[in-house]
């Protein structure tokens, strides 16, 4: 029987690297699209949700991990996952406490139903279809939340950016000593820690792209999205090539 290939890549630092610098990303390339370039929430909304859909398409149609197109499909799922908090918010006038307390709900009942169906949720084993479809759209809500999170502590709290960002990197690192030192189960830390890289990655994006007047660096959106943007690609080109060797290696050499 042939074996099922993990569509997913395996978590190294690499993947935690990449993952802060998307949901960077995908907080100031929403900001620059619907504010800089005056498209507004609905119409940016609706290209990158386009713009998504085509990417998963091709992601589902590899039925394997190809670190430019997962990673393309994470950079978009992000800026829509920004787009879906932001339009509840700054549109339709959902307060953010409302907003986290929805998609904390949202995204349990997600991890209920792929639990009852598939048994697992675990990283390792995204290898058909189904759990790849649980899967992102676990992703997509992790997204949601991560932003009204961290626009909630950093904006309506009044935190700023910087002190929301120092929070849930503190609260990543106690999950770390948790999992490494006090036997946290390794499914739960992995989504605990996936959560708080969100709001982390969006205070960051904040933190450099804001003027001075709002707590921020002044960096604009253009040139923080250009900067981690690069950075992205340089990885993940060097992960493609280190993903190509290592296929070409015998199965026993693999690992």
């Amino acid at each position: 029987m042939k074996k099922r290939l993990n569509r997913v890549p395996e978590i190294t630092i690499y993947f935690w690297i990449i993952k802060v610098l998307a949901t960077t990303v995908g907080e100031t390339a929403a900001d620059f699209l619907s504010v800089t370039l005056n498209l507004g929430l609905s119409v940016t909304s609706y290209i990158m949700s386009s713009v998504l859909l085509i990417a998963l398409f091709n992601q589902f149609k590899l039925k394997r991990y190809v670190p430019a197109i997962y990673w393309l499909v994470v950079v978009l799922i992000s800026i829509v996952g920004t787009l879906i908090t932001d339009k509840l918010v700054d549109d339709l006038g959902v307060s953010l406490v409302t907003t986290t307390i929805a998609f904390t709900v949202v995204l349990l009942a997600v991890f209920v139903l792929w639990y009852s169906s598939e048994k697992t949720l675990a990283m390792h084993s995204i290898n058909t279809a189904k759990r790849e479809l649980y899967y992102w759209v676990a992703i997509l809500f992790t997204f949601a939340l991560g932003t009204a999170t961290g626009d909630l502590l950093a904006e309506a709290l009044k935190l700023g950016y910087a002190q929301a960002g120092l929070i849930f990197a503190a609260s990543i690192a106690m999950i770390t000593i948790g999992y490494y030192y006090f036997q946290l189960n390794a499914v739960l830390a992995f989504w605990l820690a996936y959560i708080l890289t969100r709001p982390l990655g969006a205070s960051i994006g904040d933190l450099l792209s804001q003027s001075t007047k709002n707590g921020g660096f002044g960096f604009g959106t253009v040139g923080t999205s250009m900067m981690f943007l690069s950075i992205i690609v340089i990885l993940v080109i060097y992960l493609s090539f280190k993903h190509k060797k290592r296929a070409s290696l015998p199965i026993n050499q693999q690992n």
